[in-house]
């Protein structure tokens, strides 16, 4: 057809918009088609979620979780967030966060936190749970599962149960909250972005809580690692 158009042009269009030429165009003659039915025979489908590792494995759930739980066993002292959540939750930090996060997601079975919130999801019905979940629950399944706004929520009241705060510091109470639920963690250097500088940053906060916000938000990290 490209090169009936360029040889004959009138003719190419006039063929293309004759009715009879376009109705055979759709209903032209086709093979009968033929369906076998097999009356004694049962089809059986199924499904399976599965994880590909880095390393090209694929797992199901259970033992991508049970992979999982052994790596976490065996290696508290080649990652220090391990141990820090295991031993000294005093010590949790935005640093801390982000080394586990990274060697998890380096290892041949591919251990990102999205592909163990899945994996979390198929095999325990939650949905969303945290990192730090993961590898608690991983050393101990007597450890709770729980979403980042839970552990939040639940370090929130055991920091600050029994104290009274100002309207401007409950302010900066709730982006705290909100930066913990997105973050887990909170340092100082965190006070540069948006949340906190466009309304002064560590130095204004830091005033507002009377020179007091850097022992809050450790207490903060601890609890949050607990």
């Amino acid at each position: 057809m490209p090169a009936e158009l360029k040889r004959d042009f009138s003719g190419a269009m006039k063929l293309l918009q004759d009715e009879k030429f376009q109705k055979l165009l759709t209903d032209y003659p086709r093979p009968k088609r033929t369906f076998v039915i097999a009356y004694e025979t049962e089809d059986t489908v199924s499904s399976a979620w599965l994880i590909r590792g880095a390393d090209g494995k694929e797992y199901k759930p259970a033992d991508y979780l049970t992979a999982f739980a052994e790596f976490v066993k065996d290696n508290p002292e080649h990652i220090q967030a391990i141990s820090i959540l295991q031993k000294q939750p005093d010590k949790w930090s935005t640093a801390a966060l982000s080394e586990l996060r990274e060697k998890l997601a380096s290892t041949p079975q591919h251990f990102t936190v999205s592909n163990l919130q899945k994996a979390h999801e198929v095999h325990y019905q939650k949905a969303l749970v945290d990192i730090i979940s993961m590898v608690k629950h991983a050393t101990d399944e007597q450890n709770p599962l729980l979403t980042a706004e839970e552990r939040v929520e639940r370090a929130f009241n055991k920091v600050t149960t029994g104290k009274t705060f100002t309207k401007e510091q409950l302010q900066w109470l709730d982006r705290i909250k909100a930066h913990l639920a997105e973050n887990l963690s909170i340092d100082e250097e965190d006070f540069e972005l948006p949340i906190f500088s466009r309304l002064g940053g560590w130095k204004k906060a830091n005033g507002i809580f009377f020179g007091e916000l850097a022992p809050l938000i450790h207490s903060f990290n601890q609890a949050i690692a607990i």
